[in-house]
């Protein structure tokens, strides 16, 4: 199995290097030390095996494997964490394991036998509102796209607007477009107080927001910052909107 160890703490993956070293027909083909930089790997290795720590900066272990999930391929994941209070949601997202730090070898090897036994498909399922109310997935603070089959990760706090077309999202971001494959309502329900809609095909940031403007035959328009062209507003969702722009 080609491995993939994504951990915060250089001495965390120093020490699970060293016990997968002695487990046989596993390949440690890179590591990470955080999600961002663990997606691109994990494709470009095309691994099998992702030991993933839950708790780091930025993007952690939980949305890293949602993400996972949208991946042609996906690799059996192992969490590895010091924490045991994040395990319900491991489950929902569909890990192999769930394994406390300080991993013991006999512990590992076992959740390795079993990352075996799982098939691909198998471990490409994940329902990311599985998940008891205490321990909700968090939003993701990036969503991921496909260019011309290369991964491409967007920071949703460098979204500017995301509108529907046709089976696909298109989102413009700091200058940038990509086409994701997700519901247009899904992403509001998952952001909600941070986009806001203002037409059934788009919602917009709320902190891009500039303010409205009216046409001479009445059609009103949504001032984005960085955004030249501006959006127009449906009728239905003029009211709601005039009362955040004022409020802003």
């Amino acid at each position: 199995m080609k491995a993939v160890v994504v951990d915060d703490e250089p001495l965390a993956r120093e020490r699970m290097r060293a016990l997968l070293s002695d487990i046989g027909d596993v390949d440690v083909v890179g590591e990470a030390g955080d999600g961002v930089a663990a997606l691109g790997l994990i494709e470009r290795t095309g691994a099998d095996l992702v030991l993933l720590d839950i708790r780091m900066p930025g993007m952690d272990g939980l949305e890293v494997a949602r993400h996972l999930a949208s991946f042609e391929a996906a690799p059996a994941i192992i969490f590895c964490t010091a924490y045991d209070d994040h395990a319900l949601a491991a489950f929902d997202a569909n890990a192999v394991d769930y394994l406390l730090k300080p991993v013991r070898a006999e512990r590992l090897g076992n959740a390795v036998t079993r990352a075996r036994r799982f098939s691909r498909d198998a471990l490409r399922v994940l329902d990311a509102t599985a998940s008891t109310a205490a321990d909700a997935p968090r939003q993701r603070s990036h969503l991921c796209a496909r260019v011309r089959g290369n991964l491409v990760l967007v920071p949703v706090a460098e979204i500017d607007y995301l509108l529907a077309e046709d089976k696909y999202v298109n989102v413009h971001y700091a200058g940038n477009d990509v086409l994701i494959e997700e519901p247009l309502k899904a992403i509001e329900t998952e952001f909600g107080e941070r986009f806001v809609r203002i037409h059934r095909n788009c919602l917009v940031a709320l902190d891009r927001l500039a303010g409205l403007s009216r046409t001479t035959d009445g059609r009103v328009f949504a001032k984005l910052e960085r955004v030249s062209e501006p959006l127009e507003v449906s009728r239905r969702n003029l009211p709601g909107l005039r009362k955040l722009v004022r409020s802003l």
